[in-house]
């Protein structure tokens, strides 16, 4: 769902998303099949009402994640996992400050997202190593390198 920004940029981000998302959940050690979640593309000023409202941060990010609760037993089909909200300008600045593709930073951020609603958090040190050697090797299988390795410099 696109609620602002200029996505236009982004040619097929459904299709990207979709690639992204499997690649997330493979490596997490889950089917793909069995699970769906959906994804807002917005603007800052969207994803600033939502961060302010949900997280009590007033400011923009670039990427929220909601998870949704957990089906009753017995449940049929694919389970959401909940929501994902990318705000355009953020993706921009971001990817033009670390010389990245806005296709990758976008695909980065579906699988961080992912690995969100998964269960997946980066609050401490061992967390964060976890969680960043998950997407490194999500975004690998999409043909992306890895976005932390000139950080670490």
């Amino acid at each position: 769902m696109v609620e602002g920004g200029d996505w236009d940029r982004l040619e097929d981000a459904e299709a990207l998303a979709q690639r992204a998302a499997a690649a997330a959940t493979n490596v997490a050690g889950r089917e793909a099949e069995a699970f769906e979640a959906s994804v807002m593309l917005t603007d800052d000023a969207h994803i600033r009402e939502l961060n302010k409202a949900w997280r009590g941060k007033d400011k923009a990010t670039n990427v929220l994640s909601f998870p949704a609760p957990a089906p009753p037993g017995g449940h049929a089909g694919p389970r959401n996992l909940g929501d994902i909200a990318l705000a355009y300008e953020t993706l921009v600045r971001e990817a033009e400050d670390e010389s990245k593709a806005f296709a990758h930073h976008y695909a980065h951020l579906i699988v961080h997202g992912v690995l969100h609603l998964l269960g997946y958090d980066h609050e401490t040190e061992a967390e964060a190593e976890l969680m960043e050697g998950l997407e490194v090797k999500a975004l690998s299988t999409l043909g992306i390198a890895d976005p932390y390795r000139d950080m670490a410099a």
